[in-house]
């Protein structure tokens, strides 16, 4: 079966590991203009309505699966293991022996004695990722046509109002260290498209893939 790398922040990550999120969206390149048609199964693309070249999912078709690459150290092993290590350094390459940002934190030196920072997620081997996902579903549609249903399964947390005279629920994301804060969660997932992908990206409306997925264990 086909697999395929896919980066998510340590809020994201999260949200997968706590299953709150089952969905991704990505915009798609190159950039679109006109409606788009086309399948989106295996084997079927999307034909751009300005008749260049079709384009092919990124993120693969349903069925095929996606491992995550997070920010990461590794492989950390214990003083007592150094000499095993030298032996058979490539029995210690999996994510047992691997700290993620998301979930971890880090108080390791290296040889040298020197203290080891974070690795970026662009960098982790395949080895490396604890994280697997089952693509189950393929669509395109402008980054603005999100739903409600859909900001939340994107990970956006419902945070139910909990003052004295009661009030409206309110819909958050946790960015480690501070928090988005909406009315509603359509509203919260555009602050935290714009906190990715900049101040003023929503705006563009760009077409996006909307990869739904549900985690599967290795």
């Amino acid at each position: 079966m086909k697999e395929r790398p896919i980066l998510f922040s340590a809020p994201m990550v999260r949200a997968i590991l706590e299953g709150r999120k089952t969905q991704t969206r990505r915009i798609i390149k190159p950039t679109l203009s006109g409606i788009p048609s086309g399948g989106y199964g295996i084997g079927d693309a999307l034909m751009p309505a300005n008749g260049s070249k079709p384009i092919y999912p990124r993120y693969g078709h349903p069925g095929e699966l996606l491992w995550v690459r997070e920010t990461w150290q590794g492989p950390l092993i214990d003083e007592e293991l150094d000499d095993e290590f030298r032996q058979s350094p490539d029995y210690f390459k999996k994510p047992a022996f691997c700290a993620y940002r998301a979930t971890d934190t880090l108080d390791a030196i290296n040889a040298d004695g020197e203290e080891l920072g974070w690795r970026p997620s662009i960098h982790m081997p395949r080895w490396a990722s604890r994280i697997q996902l089952e693509v189950t579903g393929v669509r395109v549609e402008r980054l603005q046509e999100i739903s409600e249903a859909d900001a939340l399964a994107e990970g956006i947390e419902p945070i139910p109002y909990t003052g004295e005279n009661g009030g409206p629920n309110r819909f958050s994301i946790n960015m480690g260290g501070y928090w988005l804060n909406s009315p509603t969660a359509a509203g919260a997932y555009r602050m935290l498209w714009e906190t990715i992908n900049g101040d003023g990206s929503r705006a563009a409306n760009p077409w996006v893939w909307v990869v739904e997925f549900k985690r599967v264990t290795a």
